[in-house]
């Protein structure tokens, strides 16, 4: 099948399957006498297992980890059982920044009562004031303990 068909297959866009071949997380197609990629079962079938991994945010490095192993099906998985420990881990630590900011975003919102002029906004003073204090607003940790969504968090980490 050719790119587009893969792409309508597995629900990927088709920039996303070129990423992950630059990435060497699928293996380059064979191509036609008119230079057409064209992929096979086994590329649907790894694209589905790659994609499965990204909806479980895991970073480029550990799928390429994991791949090794679905590659090498005979190794100990000792391995793979450390790298999702850990995920997990590294999981709960965005959930602890998730929750630090629901209690920041929390004490923001409280801070007015109901609308009124911009002007007078306590909202809007208190973001004013929490950008030149080092901690931010409230209890909470400023920017630093804001969390960027699943597709910035695993730069996090090392991708």
């Amino acid at each position: 099948m050719k790119i587009g068909e893969l792409a309508k297959v597995t629900n990927t866009p088709v920039e996303t399957i070129r990423y992950y071949e630059r990435e060497h997380l699928l293996p380059e197609p064979a191509r036609t006498e008119g230079n057409y990629r064209i992929y096979d079962e086994d590329h649907a079938q790894r694209l589905g297992f790659i994609r499965r991994c990204r909806s479980l945010d895991m970073t480029l490095d550990e799928i390429r980890s994991l791949l090794k192993f679905r590659d090498a099906p005979e190794e100990d998985c000792g391995q793979v059982n450390q790298l999702l420990d850990d995920h997990i881990g590294h999981v709960a630590a965005r959930i602890a920044e998730l929750k630090t900011l629901e209690k920041q975003l929390k004490a923001l919102r409280l801070q007015c009562g109901g609308p009124e002029s911009a002007h007078p906004c306590g909202i809007l003073q208190e973001l004013d004031t929490a950008t030149l204090a080092p901690d931010g607003f409230g209890s909470g940790t400023g920017h630093a303990g804001h969390v960027h969504g699943a597709l910035h968090a695993p730069a996090r980490r090392g991708t």
